[in-house]
C-alpha cells in the first residue's frame, strides 16, 4: 500500500455524496486531490450552523474525474472508490459520513433516513482493498463508526425523523434488482443500494471513523407493484436536500472534538 501524505486541511469531516448530492449547492472552493489511484475534485469550504463554523470537504462519487474519457456521471460499477477514499486521508481527514440512496425491503416509509450498522457485500467487479502487497484480514466487526453512527441518529431524533437503523446489502448494478431477488435479500437485509460497497472496507483499512446515512427514496424493485425508475429516485432526493444537510450537520457539531471509537486501530493485529 502506498505511503499515506501528511494532514494538509483542518476538516472536522468529509461527506462522500452519491446521486442528488450536489456540492455546487455550497459556495466552497474546489480543489484537487492527487492520489496513488488517481485526481480526486474536492469541495472545501465553511458551514456556519448552530453559532459553530464547520470546515468541511465534500466529494461527489460519482463525478469523472478524468475529463477526457466521456460520461459526467460515473455508474456505481466504475466508481473509483479507492481514490475517493484515499483523498480523505490525504486531506489529513479522519471522519466521514457518506450518504447513500437506498430502496426499502421493509416497511420504511419513502423519504425517511437509516444508519446502516452492517453490511452484505454482493458486488462482484469492483477492487475492494488497499493491501495488494500482503495479507491483511481487516475487522469488520463494526464497520460503521459507532460515535457517528450514535450522532447521525440523535441528529435523527432532533429533526423529528424516526431513527431507523439496519443491514445495507450492496449490489453490483448499475441495473436494479429483479423481484426475486429483493425477496431473498429481504430476509436478511433492511435496505439496498450499489454505492456502500467497497467504501466503507476501504475506509476502515485506512483507520477512519466511517457512517454511512441512507436516503429512502422507494420501496425496492417488486414490492410496489410498478415499475422503479431512476427519475423517482432523484425526485425524491431533491424532496429531503433541506433535511438531509440539517441532519448531516446537526450529526457533524454533536461529535467530539477527538474520537473515542476503535476505529483507527482496526487492522491493529491484521497483517499476516
Amino acid at each position: 500500500m502506498p505511503k499515506v501524505s501528511k494532514k494538509q486541511h483542518d476538516i472536522d469531516a468529509v461527506v462522500i455524496g452519491g446521486v442528488g448530492f450536489n456540492p455546487d449547492d455550497y459556495d466552497f472552493r474546489t480543489i484537487k486531490v492527487n492520489t496513488p489511484y488517481g485526481t480526486v475534485k474536492v469541495k472545501t469550504g465553511n458551514v456556519a450552523h448552530r453559532s459553530r463554523i464547520l470546515e468541511l470537504a465534500l466529494i461527489q462519487r460519482h463525478a469523472n474525474n478524468d475529463t477526457s474519457s466521456g460520461a459526467e456521471h460515473l455508474p456505481p460499477h466504475k466508481l473509483n472508490y479507492r481514490a475517493n477514499v484515499w483523498a480523505v486521508r490525504s486531506l489529513g481527514a479522519n471522519r466521514v459520513i457518506a450518504t447513500n440512496s437506498v430502496g426499502t425491503m421493509g416497511s420504511h416509509p419513502p423519504g425517511s433516513f437509516l444508519v446502516a450498522d452492517d453490511f452484505i457485500d454482493l458486488t462482484r467487479s469492483r477492487v475492494n482493498t488497499f493491501y495488494d502487497d500482503r495479507t491483511v484480514h481487516v475487522d469488520m466487526t463494526k464497520p460503521y463508526c459507532p460515535e457517528i453512527s450514535d450522532s447521525l441518529l440523535s441528529s435523527l431524533e432532533n429533526n423529528q425523523m424516526e431513527p431507523f437503523k439496519g443491514v445495507y446489502v450492496c449490489t453490483e448494478g448499475p441495473r436494479f434488482e429483479t423481484a426475486a431477488e429483493i425477496r431473498m435479500l429481504g430476509t436478511f437485509g433492511d435496505v439496498v443500494g450499489m454505492t456502500g460497497l467497497p467504501e466503507v472496507v476501504l475506509a476502515r483499512e485506512l483507520g477512519l471513523c466511517y457512517a454511512s446515512l441512507c436516503i429512502i427514496t422507494n420501496q425496492a424493485c417488486g414490492l410496489a407493484g410498478n415499475k422503479l425508475t431512476a427519475d423517482e429516485v432523484v425526485e425524491m432526493l431533491e424532496m429531503k436536500k433541506e433535511t438531509l444537510r440539517a441532519i448531516l450537520l446537526d450529526a457533524i457539531i454533536s461529535l467530539p472534538a477527538h474520537s473515542n471509537c476503535g476505529c483507527k486501530d482496526a487492522i491493529k493485529g491484521a497483517t499476516i
